[in-house]
């Protein structure tokens, strides 16, 4: 189903958030397969600005590239776009469980009225094909596992979830109204270099590298399904082709890894790879944290070929070593 290089260069890309974590290294993938990318982001203060620079050193100044620096959050602001989208990748938005508690309203902002801003763009310009980051927490404390897309998700249990189910109900609705070419893709804990310095291998080895405890939430027998940056990517490449070959489409997909790691595995995962033993503090579960993530990913196989290759000890590894090789400069949330 691979596109040929000549039809992607006749193809412009929007991707929103793309100096992010994986917006950056979906970047950096579709130049590298000819595709002409379009970039959009606020460099919110989330997170340091100068390590969202870094991450578009490697291709801010391709001459296929083109960037914008807007707030998706204000109605009209995507008109200042000049360039012929073929397709919407949207990635822009805030993340995290804990710290939507605590700010609900900023995630509704950022992530559903955006969203709602993205759509009304597209329909007004007539651009089809989106390609939308939801996220594994729509399943909740979801008891049946794997989670398979058609699973009930009327359990959120953080508004961070509820804003990314909410975006996913949004999109279904222009998807039926004006016709449409959606990809709803739930992400599963995705790391790699460049990851953001408030998730929990990057703040744990950044904690184990300064000989500071680290804080563990529980007895450590939470789950995650990990999922290696590049095979994310992939994924996202993969679905963005999918949509250039189809139309009347509206689809829900998990792009996970199919293994779930306890917290402590993951834990002793970083301290092999960095050869640092951490000291541990535990602490009670915090309140909208699901106990495990485990995708199915048999839709995913069946509808893009999707088909995640790096493991979650070889994924630590090159974690470690690229954050051993920077010079990092961030602002811990």
């Amino acid at each position: 189903m691979e596109i040929k290089q000549e039809n992607r260069l006749k193809e412009s890309i929007l991707v929103t958030g793309c100096a992010g974590f994986i917006g950056s290294h979906l970047c950096e993938k579709l130049l590298n397969l000819g595709y002409q990318v379009v970039g959009v982001d606020n460099f919110d203060p989330y997170y340091s600005i100068d390590l969202k620079m870094e991450n578009m050193e490697g291709f801010k100044r391709n001459k296929a590239f083109k960037f914008y620096q807007l707030d998706l959050c204000q109605t009209g602001v995507l008109n200042m776009i000049q360039e012929n989208v073929s397709l919407i990748v949207h990635l822009a938005g805030k993340a995290g469980v804990r710290p939507s508690i605590e700010a609900p309203q900023s995630y509704i902002d950022s992530n559903i009225t955006a969203t709602r801003n993205i759509l009304d763009f597209m329909n007004e310009k007539g651009i089809k094909k989106l390609a939308f980051a939801s996220s594994s927490s729509v399943y909740g404390n979801n008891s049946t596992v794997p989670f398979a897309e058609d699973q009930n998700v009327d359990h959120v249990i953080s508004p961070y979830a509820f804003s990314k189910k909410a975006c996913e109900i949004l999109n279904h609705s222009y998807h039926h109204l004006y016709n449409l070419d959606i990809v709803n893709m739930r992400f599963f804990t995705v790391f790699g270099p460049r990851q953001r310095p408030d998730l929990a291998i990057h703040k744990f080895l950044r904690l184990m590298m300064n000989e500071e405890p680290i804080l563990v939430f529980g007895d450590g027998s939470t789950a995650r399904d990990y999922t290696f940056v590049d095979d994310t990517v992939d994924g996202i490449v993969k679905v963005c082709e999918f949509l250039f070959k189809s139309e009347n489409v509206f689809e829900t997909i998990n792009l996970g890894n199919s293994y779930p790691i306890p917290l402590n595995q993951m834990i002793e995962a970083i301290s092999k790879a960095s050869g640092i033993i951490p000291n541990i503090n535990r602490l009670p579960m915090q309140a909208g944290d699901v106990n495990r993530t485990f995708a199915d990913i048999n839709k995913a196989k069946e509808l893009i070929e999707y088909s995640p290759k790096v493991s979650f000890e070889e994924g630590i590894k090159l974690f470690v070593e690229w954050y051993k090789k920077i010079n990092v400069r961030e602002i811990v949330a």
